[in-house]
């Protein structure tokens, strides 16, 4: 887990702990979309993050070496795919930010849906394979219903925050077909 932050640099983590904050803050989409530029973190941010680590370590420490190193490169795959299709169905919440430039065109989007389709069945077979796209895609689904009602549509965070819940649940769900 270590080594899966330090390459991202933290940048999927801090997604995920901005939504957090921004689901526990009283107010508007306006105020909102404002805790989430904000760089302190709080409260809901870090228990999320707190448990989001807990979930993942646990859950990669119950897989033998070899399962647990397919865990993570699959999650890695995939999570990064679900973003594009969170990105790919939700408009942007603000003119400016990475939600706004981070916009992939169908071929690009075709492209990554090959690679993680053809990484997490390669590495997890049909079955295990077909399980994390869909739970993965769901995960993308879920979280840009959210992010369109709560914020008026993907931002940077959002996009960073779906890929962490993907790489998660994709280990998760690997650990419980094993």
């Amino acid at each position: 887990m270590a080594v899966l932050v330090a390459v991202t640099g933290a940048l999927h983590a801090d997604g995920l702990a901005d939504c957090a904050d921004a689901l526990g803050v009283r107010g508007d989409r306006a105020r909102r979309l404002v805790v989430m530029r904000e760089s302190a973190i709080g409260t809901f941010g870090a228990l999320t993050l707190l448990l989001w680590a807990m979930l993942l370590v646990a859950a990669l420490g119950r897989l033998d070496r070899g399962d647990a190193l397919r865990a993570l490169v699959v999650a890695a795959a995939v999570g990064r795919w679900a973003a594009l299709v969170h990105a790919a169905i939700t408009t942007p919440a603000r003119a400016d930010g990475l939600g706004m430039g981070f916009a992939p065109r169908a071929p690009a989007l075709a492209i990554a849906s090959l690679t993680a389709a053809a990484c997490a069945l390669a590495l997890t077979g049909i079955v295990h394979g077909v399980v994390v796209l869909v739970l993965a895609a769901l995960v993308a689904v879920l979280i840009a219903g959210w992010a369109r009602a709560a914020l008026g549509g993907r931002t940077g965070d959002t996009l960073g925050a779906t890929v962490a819940l993907a790489e998660v649940t994709v280990v998760a769900a690997l650990l419980w077909l094993s």
